[in-house]
């Protein structure tokens, strides 16, 4: 080893002491083609297979920062203790096929720029790309695929999962694993991710999380909260998945800045409510889905409203869908921009108890006389098809249809056949407010 450049962790450096006739595997940085990368911390340790990234993960030890080549790394990996586990570019941790690919069990890990691919395929224990347990674990620049799971963390308190890729099964008839999961995970948060083609993003049992900046496309529930209180949804883009948010059982939600598109079918919807209190909705762009929004007795007690102020309802063929409830939903200075409906009213909902005002409507056909900006008559939906679908379901197979429209125009011309009033708003903007897609 004469002139060789030696790094040595507290674990080498005991086995050369006591006799070792050489340390171990990947210990030893010596050529040049083992020296650590540019900006790695002194005493990092570079590998150069899977069998010595095992043993250095598993050495009680080991080095508190490990380096990856730009190479596959093949093998199932544990990580029991506080390391930083950083890759070139290129570097891969490629599973065996069987169970997750790389499973933390500690506090205060760090996964640094590694591609993650190729786990297990069983739903039943969750096969995923990474799965973490533990506090302040910081998982970046990752990027994960031909996984069934992509990230779960499980118990995972005051984590980090930044600018990670995670890519679905494409060519699946509907994805098989959540792209992302919280589970009683507080104080987490995911920023900056793209996930496309996983099936939730779920975030459940959980407070005080913080979902911002992401770009979630073509999965089932965009992002799925449930029993989750006191957290936010910012900035993300949410397209063509089935429901975009939902939010079951939660309290002291925000969601503001979204961009929620292309809800389709039947069970489409932007953003919905089942149960939920204390929500503030605001600054959203909820563009062409079948429900613009879906409240389900939300909120529980008009005590705690259901704010939304200042989103834009555009293009949807129902803007607001209100089953049950409405004593304590209050729309203010949104925008209503050439939806199919304003409002569709089921399952016992009372629209005239929202709180309704100061909102614009591309329908609207009053006038404003003295130039103050607001409506001199208020914003009206009077729409006897609603009224017609309501009493008989099987009719709402026709919505949108020349027929339902047919019927609403007659009943407008023939005051005798007008329905009652569905939803009102005394003060409608005659110009729509200015709303930034952020």
């Amino acid at each position: 080893m004469t002139g060789a450049r030696v790094v040595l962790g507290a674990g080498a450096l005991l086995a050369c002491v006591v006799g070792s006739s050489s340390p171990a595997a990947g210990y030893e940085v010596g050529s040049p083609e083992h020296v650590a990368p540019a900006g790695a911390s002194a005493g990092a340790w570079v590998v150069e297979s899977f069998s010595e990234l095992e043993r250095a993960v598993a050495d009680p030890a080991g080095p508190s920062e490990i380096w990856l080549r730009p190479k596959a790394y093949r093998g199932d990996l544990v990580v029991k203790r506080p390391v930083a586990i950083r890759g070139e570019d290129g570097a891969t941790l490629e599973g065996t096929g069987e169970s997750t690919v790389l499973t933390i069990a500690a506090s205060d890990v760090t996964i640094d720029n590694v591609h993650v691919r190729h786990s297990g395929r069983r739903g039943t224990t969750e096969d995923a790309g990474i799965r973490a347990t533990g506090d302040r674990i910081r998982i970046v620049d990752v990027r994960l695929d031909d996984v069934l799971f992509g990230v779960l963390f499980k118990v995972c308190h005051a984590c980090l999962l930044e600018r990670a890729r995670i890519e679905g099964d494409r060519d699946a008839a509907a994805p098989d694993g959540d792209g992302i999961t919280l589970w009683e995970s507080n104080d987490s948060v995911v920023r900056g991710a793209i996930v496309d083609h996983g099936r939730d993003f779920v975030v459940w049992y959980t407070r005080r999380a913080l979902i911002e900046n992401n770009v979630l496309r073509d999965g089932r529930y965009g992002l799925h909260f449930m029993y989750t209180h006191d957290s936010i949804a910012r900035g993300n883009h949410i397209e063509r998945a089935v429901v975009g948010i939902f939010s079951m059982y939660s309290e002291r939600l925000v969601v503001e800045n979204n961009v929620l598109a292309g809800a389709h079918g039947a069970a489409g919807i932007g953003v919905g409510f089942k149960e939920s209190d204390g929500v503030q909705v605001h600054g959203n762009w909820i563009v062409a889905n079948t429900n613009g929004t879906y409240l389900d007795d939300t909120p529980r007690s008009p005590a705690e409203p259901v704010v939304f102020e200042r989103n834009v309802f555009a293009l949807n063929n129902v803007a607001v869908r209100l089953h049950g409830g409405g004593p304590g939903d209050v729309f203010h200075t949104n925008d209503f921009r050439d939806n199919g409906q304003t409002i569709e009213v089921d399952g016992g909902g009372d629209a005239l108890a929202c709180d309704v005002r100061g909102n614009h409507f591309t329908d609207y056909e009053g006038y404003d006389l003295d130039g103050d900006g607001v409506g001199d008559v208020p914003y009206r939906v009077n729409e006897l098809s609603t009224e017609l679908a309501d009493s008989h379901p099987s009719l709402k197979y026709f919505y949108g249809t020349t027929a339902m429209q047919l019927i609403d125009a007659i009943a407008h011309a023939i005051p005798v056949l007008d329905s009652h009033t569905l939803l009102a708003d005394a003060a409608p903007l005659m110009r729509a407010p200015e709303i930034a897609v952020r």
